[in-house]
């Protein structure tokens, strides 16, 4: 669900599209993250990345969806070195 590595955070989640707001949902196994965009034309996959964005307080440029482009599962890294970021991360990520 939730790796740390040297160079940041890499998380695996499920994507709900077309949702009534964009919300992030803990499961015990994995993070559900619900997006109002439509899964088309890369809309999603775009308002993901903004969503993760805000929450997180990390920079666009900084999230990519590494696994799953055209999935509703996703592995998603993010870029944040600094060890009290990648904490603030996993606590809003994790029960």
């Amino acid at each position: 669900m939730l790796k740390v590595t040297e160079q940041g955070i890499v998380l695996t989640i499920k994507i709900v599209p077309n949702s009534s707001k964009n919300d992030i949902i803990i499961e015990e196994d994995f993070v559900k993250i619900k997006i109002t965009a439509q899964p088309v034309e890369n809309k999603a996959n775009k308002a993901l990345i903004e969503f993760l964005s805000k929450m997180l307080k990390v920079p666009k440029t900084k999230i990519e969806i590494i696994k799953g482009l055209t999935s509703k599962e996703k592995t998603i890294s993010i870029l944040v070195a600094d060890i009290q970021k990648q904490n603030e991360i996993k606590k809003l990520l994790t029960k």
